[in-house]
């Protein structure tokens, strides 16, 4: 099989099977893009079903020599191993090269966060008296009171709203949906919005469904919250460089300071791997212990 044909066929299984937005799609694709010119550069030029371990720790070595972190050549080498697990599938090949090949070691660095307070004085800093104020206080509260990616709180529908029963349905990643709690501060600044504000918005026809709108009726993009965020920081004259993923990151660490399990937290922010949550977390285990909600500053 020649390379144009199997990325082609890997990006149709990408799609098809795996539900990867078109973003993922394309980074998966520049990752096999780069094997291929790996392949292209060598002496003999490998089809995809040729390469063996050898030539990808070649590949590995080779990127590295181009200059690249530990973290992107981690990145790549999911595609690649993606991509293999393809051509297994598909009988292309009949056994992984891929299955031995070592990432490089990466040292995970805990991205900033908010203190509790700080994020007291964002939310004071907001005008209440408009109604673009009580939407934005909605925003913060629920993106700190359930630890929702900027993507999935634009995304956010009124229909998947359980606020009786203080949870949400958000879908994430790959369209995988999944259901999160949402704290007491949350849910009073979303009820406030939606039943005192929203409702004498003018909403474009396919809008009507969305949790957070503009003043032309439509759904909020994600640029406008990094906009807000960022314009309050510089409010309260905050330092730190904070974005939407910042209150993430918060909801997430404080969750894991105050004692919540780290299956749990990692079942709520939607990871597919509790390796990525463990960001959250240092050595001490015994630090964890089981719920959530009793631990959330917010609820």
């Amino acid at each position: 099989m020649d390379w144009r044909s199997a990325i082609k066929g890997f990006q149709a299984y990408l799609k098809l099977e795996k539900s990867l937005s078109d973003n993922s799609i394309e980074a998966y694709s520049r990752d096999i893009e780069k094997l291929y010119q790996y392949s292209d550069s060598q002496i003999v030029k490998l089809k995809p079903e040729l390469i063996t371990l050898t030539d990808l720790r070649g590949f590995i070595n080779w990127i590295n020599e181009l200059g690249m972190i530990p973290s992107s050549q981690a990145r790549i080498l999911s595609g690649i191993k993606a991509f293999y697990k393809y051509l297994l599938m598909e009988d292309i090949i009949k056994s992984d090269p891929s299955e031995l090949l070592e990432s490089p070691r990466i040292t995970r660095k805990l991205p900033d966060t908010l203190s509790y307070e700080e994020i007291n004085k964002i939310i004071a800093a907001l005008d209440l008296s408009k109604p673009e104020g009580i939407r934005n206080k909605a925003i913060l509260e629920t993106l700190y009171g359930s630890g929702l990616r900027v993507s999935e709180l634009t995304e956010l529908k009124l229909s998947n709203l359980y606020l009786d029963i203080e949870f949400i349905k958000v879908t994430g990643k790959g369209n995988k949906e999944r259901l999160v709690p949402i704290g007491s501060e949350a849910i009073k600044a979303l009820k406030i919005w939606i039943e005192n504000v929203r409702v004498h918005n003018p909403i474009k026809r396919g809008e009507e469904d969305y949790v957070f709108l503009n003043r032309r009726g439509t759904r909020l993009s994600r640029q406008i919250i990094f906009l807000t965020i960022k314009g309050l920081a510089e409010t309260i004259g905050l330092k730190k460089k904070i974005s939407p993923h910042t209150f993430r990151h918060s909801f997430a660490t404080h969750l894991v300071e105050g004692g919540a399990d780290l299956r749990a937290v990692q079942e709520m922010l939607g990871h597919e791997s509790i390796t990525t949550t463990e960001i959250y977390t240092h050595l001490d285990r015994e630090y964890l212990k089981s719920t959530i909600s009793q631990f959330h500053p917010r609820s």
